[in-house]
């Protein structure tokens, strides 16, 4: 279904006024936004998505709908999935916490512009060569099988070639200056690590990319649906990430989930691929009848493998043994690092976080506790916190 130029001109406009809205009254004032807050505008953003979905289905059908809510729900999951890589790379960086949510929402419009490019590449490459879709189908069974791959826990170093660049050609500083990109030591222009984790960000945004526009082509081949999914689930990611600050290392079987969703938009990719066939060295160039996957079993899949992977992560026992130990390796951490932030009231709801997590480790089931490698590592980290606050506090 082609979509009116006018229609994509409103679109467009509308998700550059979210993206204004949320920089002018929320990110040009550096703030730590409060969990309420947090959660008010994560459900705004998502509440627009459900809304718009909705008007697409009346207008443009249940095929058209149903694609949109499937694309939704599959970008959204992988964008939670990124802000991990997001948490590690501002860990790595140590960025001030109340400077987050510029760096956020640099994140989330290089995104937007990077898969706005891919997408329209994408739709090219299809159009032009049908064969495409094997190669997508291909990229997307690998990347599920890169995700089964166990990652080491200590891959926090966000120092990628271009940062070892930046830092080699150009004068850097060691030290924040607010949210400046640039600033001066004994009169002389530096780049600050807010301008490196932006880059640090952006060339993550690029990786992500090349694994989301596939996944999300696999599912619709409407170009107005694959961008109006994508920009939507990224509206709101700013916010989801501090609403979820704690929770998401609870999701330990996210990454299964999502390796069993992308192999099988991968699978859907490489049936499709047959049915519209013209390699000559398969079928002589003929089509295959094979089965394809609708649009509703699509989305059926997706939102159950997802049900699936949250309710399992939530009941498991080894699920909050790791998210209580990261937390507490987090929090001690950034109480630790006096650069994390000039406020206060933040770094005392740290510490006072970090003694329930304290707690919560005491309680745990040694068998689950030991299975985090770091652990005693953790609990030394955290008896260094408690030295800093009394000697901080007198108390």
């Amino acid at each position: 279904m082609n979509v009116d130029p006018i229609i994509w001109a409103i679109t467009i406009v509308v998700i550059l006024g979210l993206l204004a809205f949320d920089y002018f009254f929320h990110i040009r004032k550096a703030h730590i936004p409060t969990l309420r807050e947090a959660a008010i505008w994560s459900s705004i953003y998502v509440g627009l998505a459900v809304v718009f979905g909705i008007v697409v289905w009346i207008f443009g059908g249940a095929t058209m709908g149903g694609e949109y809510f499937a694309g939704y729900i599959t970008e959204k999951a992988l964008s939670v999935d990124n802000l991990f890589v997001f948490l590690v790379i501002m860990a790595s960086f140590k960025v001030p916490r109340e400077d987050q949510q510029k760096v956020l929402l640099f994140g989330i419009v290089f995104a937007l512009i990077a898969r706005t490019g891919f997408i329209f590449a994408g739709a090219a490459l299809i159009n032009t060569w049908s064969w495409m879709f094997y190669i997508f189908g291909i990229i997307l069974l690998i990347t599920a099988g890169n995700l089964l791959k166990e990652e080491d826990s200590d891959g926090d170093d966000a120092d990628n070639f271009i940062i070892k660049l930046a830092k080699r050609f150009f004068n850097t500083s060691e030290h924040y200056d607010g949210d400046k990109l640039v600033t001066k030591i004994d009169g002389k222009k530096v780049l600050t690590p807010m301008l490196l984790v932006m880059v640090a960000i952006g060339g993550t945004d690029l990786l992500f990319a090349l694994d989301s526009i596939p996944a999300i082509f696999g599912l619709t081949q409407n170009v107005y649906i694959v961008f109006t999914a994508t920009a939507f689930s990224l509206m709101g990611l700013r916010q989801l990430y501090f609403l979820l600050d704690g929770l998401l290392d609870r999701l330990i079987y996210l990454a299964y989930g999502l390796a069993a969703i992308l192999a099988f938009i991968g699978v859907k990719l490489v049936l499709h691929a047959l049915h519209e066939n013209n390699l000559p060295f398969i079928n002589g160039g003929q089509h295959v009848p094979v089965f394809e996957i609708s649009t509703s079993l699509s989305l059926t899949v997706i939102i159950g493998v997802l049900a699936i992977t949250i309710v399992a992560s939530l009941v498991s026992k080894s699920g909050k043994a790791q998210t209580v130990l990261n937390n507490a390796r987090r929090h001690s951490a950034s109480y630790l690092e006096l650069d994390y932030t000039a406020d206060e009231g933040e770094r005392e709801r740290v510490y006072q976080q970090l003694m329930v997590e304290e707690n919560a480790i005491q309680n745990l089931e040694v068998k689950f506790r030991d299975k985090h490698k770091d652990s005693e590592e953790i609990l030394e980290q955290v008896a260094k916190a408690h030295a800093l606050h009394e000697k901080m506090t007198g108390r």
